[in-house]
């Protein structure tokens, strides 16, 4: 049977103290039209008893073993009976008009190969903050189809979130899923590869709250990575000539600040090395300062990189509690 409404796919892994909020925020949406697929991936904490816990009959569990978010969402992907299908992590929360303004999207642009609003960033016992996102998306109440996917996620917080986006089953049959050889990075891939194809919608309201307090988040792991999926994807689509014109230079710049992202990440985890092969496939225009910055702390050694990153955290958390001191998040979630 298919819904005409939307499946939502929610990954769980060891998220027992906070998967209610996440399904507490789908039971309170304005549409009521859709089936929630909760994928345990293997979780050895409560998560699944408290999923059994909830009695409305739109929501589904099912269990596997542990093979990573990826397989998960794509599990659940199968599962669904929605033509479109949303994401959320167990994490994560909606406000109430969520899933009626990415169906309205879907209504007012059927050709997108994605549906995303604007959301919003919490940190620990502080008020949920907007994110930068770029100057080239017109301001609220604007929604339409992005300017460029690509330039708007190098300059401002990336538009798409893995909490706040839909996607129509089809295409995700086309772009093959989620790649399940990557632990990190595996939702902006697929991002990314849509957007080599598709236009991408995008409208302010209906937000999603993106917990960066939330513990056990993949993004927070210190482990090496050799090359960020969607660089290896983007490889793979210029040379089999499949990116079109117009994208290719802010696609490349968009490669250039995944690998110095990586590159970051691995001076976290005490691998310059891999930092700097990172760094020398890294070419770039725009982001040359950003390069040339990691490059240089790739010959610090690892120990007083740290010692000096932990110390400007502390000096950034000191001035935070100062009044009239405000931050903003330049990162990408998840």
């Amino acid at each position: 049977m298919v819904l005409s409404g939307v499946s939502v796919v929610i990954p769980l892994y060891n998220k027992g103290p906070y998967i209610a909020r996440a399904l507490n925020s789908v039971l309170a949406q304005t549409v009521r039209d859709f089936e929630v697929i909760v994928v345990d991936d293997g979780s050895t904490d409560d998560g699944a008893e408290v999923v059994r816990g909830f009695a409305d009959p739109r929501i589904r569990l099912i269990r596997q073993e542990n093979r990573g978010v990826s397989a998960a969402r794509n599990r659940g992907i199968e599962a669904a009976r929605g033509e479109l299908v949303a994401f959320l992590d167990a994490d994560d929360e909606w406000m109430p008009g969520h899933l009626e303004a990415l169906l309205r999207l879907r209504d007012k642009y059927p050709r997108a190969g994605a549906y995303g609003t604007a959301y919003l960033l919490k940190e620990k016992d502080s008020a949920p903050q907007g994110p930068r996102f770029s100057a080239d998306i017109p301001p609220e109440p604007w929604e339409g189809l992005l300017p460029n996917y690509y330039r708007d996620a190098i300059r401002g917080t990336p538009p798409i979130s893995s909490s706040i986006v839909a996607v129509p089953k089809c295409i995700l049959h086309e772009m093959g899923g989620f790649d399940t050889g990557a632990w990190y990075g595996e939702d902006v891939d697929l991002w990314g590869r849509i957007a080599l194809k598709y236009p991408i919608a995008f409208c302010w309201d209906g937000m999603g709250i993106y917990h960066k307090e939330a513990a056990n988040r993949a993004c927070n792991k210190k482990e090496p990575i050799r090359e960020h999926i969607f660089v290896t994807s983007a490889r793979s689509a210029l040379q089999a000539g499949e990116v079109p014109p117009e994208l290719k230079e802010d696609l490349l710049e968009y490669v250039a600040s995944r690998q110095i992202q990586i590159a970051c990440r691995n001076l976290e985890a005490g691998r310059p090395d891999l930092a700097r092969n990172n760094l020398k496939g890294c070419k770039t225009r725009r982001l040359w300062r950003s390069k040339y910055s990691a490059l240089f702390r790739t010959y610090i050694p690892s120990g007083a990189y740290l010692a000096l990153r932990n110390w400007r955290s502390k000096i950034k958390g000191i001035s935070a509690m100062k009044p009239g001191f405000k931050t903003q998040d330049s990162g990408a979630p998840k």
